[in-house]
């Protein structure tokens, strides 16, 4: 090779060898570790039916003494409180005709609702199209009883049609059972109470091109507040000063739906809960000017409650939060990131900016103003300076049962954690 060649392919090189120098192995291998774990059967989904969420915390609680987190209070890093949750804890069955249909992949079924037990019952078919107005829908209604199995068809332009959300569409059911065709992606989600029906959405290339029978079988559990006790795990280490600099991240997710479909949660939000982890251990082991407080939320999937529970009984002084930064999906950062309220704090997303840029560390950093999408929102209305940060990239698993640590790439991640770090140290000057 001569010179002028050799001196090309060096300096090509330069690039890649920074870029396998911020992507680091063994930073690999901690992260992928700490998301397989979270997200594994065992943890059950980190929900609530065969109390996965308990399992988590009580994995996270011995990671924080593990990595050296100081407790929070009374030497605990346990934080409790209580919501209400409902669950399907027993084995669930939808068969259309002749064809049983696999829960989570060809179907989900309405997180508010409750039981029902049906077997060869007739399927009463109805096209919402040819409901024209409220008075024809009020008198369908009044037509229906609760043990018949109903199959609705095209609901999403009925809703339209009536100024009616769909995702609000099956709580205006009376009891019985819905059968509501969707096209697209099944997401599934917490509720924290129940409705008089039971509905179920069932993918449309699952649905059979014919069938007047069906047998149904689902038990709901509406676990009362005081048999759902959650906990937010909440560690630190201590600076020179008692004012804070705080990374958070929710670790709840859906859980099991019945006893097959499992919602796994590796991207949503094991990955930001390892990514926080792994930010804690980093701390530890190299102290700050600011104390470091590290937050990991409970009930973020049942509607940001662990967060807002700790902003209204908060063990440190909100007023004294420097900053806060909220991890959520960190699993692939393909095309970099977006930072959420980064319209209003400026002068701090500009320093993520210029930091990311000087570290060549992702492709980029994405503006977006505010959004009560995540654990930061109660923060933020409280007066409290805080991110929430999300990566940009991936498959698209969100709350389905694809959602596994093996489908994340976890491209530019160890990246991210450098970005993260340099912005710390830089909020600590």
């Amino acid at each position: 090779m001569n010179l002028r060649r050799y001196c090309t392919y060096f300096y090509c090189l330069i690039p890649l060898l920074a870029n396998a120098q911020k992507e680091n192995p063994k930073e690999l291998r901690w992260l992928k570790h700490e998301i397989t774990t979270l997200s594994a059967t065992n943890m059950k989904g980190r929900g609530y039916a065969g109390k996965g969420h308990e399992k988590a915390a009580h994995y996270l609680e011995r990671r924080f003494k593990e990595l050296g987190l100081v407790p929070m209070v009374d030497s605990t890093y346990v934080q409790r409180y209580s919501f209400p949750v409902n669950i399907f804890p027993d084995d669930m069955m939808l068969k259309m005709g002749k064809k049983e249909l696999v829960p989570g992949a060809g179907y989900i079924i309405d997180v508010a609702s409750r039981s029902f037990h049906a077997k060869k019952k007739w399927i009463h078919h109805v096209d919402m199209d040819r409901i024209k107005d409220t008075a024809q829908w009020e008198k369908k209604l009044r037509s229906w009883k609760s043990d018949q199995v109903h199959l609705l068809k095209n609901v999403d332009s009925f809703c339209k049609r009536m100024n009616m959300r769909s995702r609000n569409f099956a709580r205006t059911l009376p009891e019985g059972c819905y059968i509501i065709p969707q096209h697209g992606k099944l997401t599934w989600d917490v509720a924290t109470d129940t409705m008089k029906a039971t509905a179920f959405y069932v993918e449309d290339t699952a649905m059979p091109r014919h069938a007047w029978r069906a047998s149904v079988s689902v038990h709901n559990v509406l676990l009362p507040e005081a048999k759902n006790v959650n906990e937010n795990i909440i560690g630190l280490v201590p600076g020179a000063v008692d004012s804070y600099i705080v990374f958070s991240a929710h670790y709840d997710h859906l859980g099991m739906m019945g006893k097959q479909a499992m919602f796994p949660g590796a991207s949503d939000n094991a990955s930001g809960t390892a990514m926080m982890l792994y930010l804690a251990s980093y701390f530890a082991q190299h102290p700050q000017h600011y104390t470091m407080v590290f937050m990991a939320f409970s009930g973020e999937e049942a509607g940001l409650l662990g967060s807002h529970y700790f902003v209204q009984h908060p063990m440190i002084p909100l007023e004294r939060i420097r900053f806060l930064t909220n991890l959520d999906i960190m699993g692939d950062a393909t095309n970099g990131v977006t930072v959420v309220n980064a319209t209003e704090f400026p002068k701090e997303f500009s320093l993520l900016q210029n930091l990311n840029s000087a570290g060549k560390y992702l492709p980029d950093v994405k503006s977006r103003g505010k959004a009560a999408n995540s654990d930061h929102y109660h923060f933020t209305e409280a007066g409290v300076p805080s991110f929430f940060i999300y990566t940009n990239g991936g498959k698209g698993f969100y709350h389905d049962i694809f959602d596994k640590a093996d489908t994340l790439s976890m491209t530019h991640i160890p990246a991210l954690s450098k970005l993260l770090i340099d912005f710390a140290q830089r909020l600590n000057q």
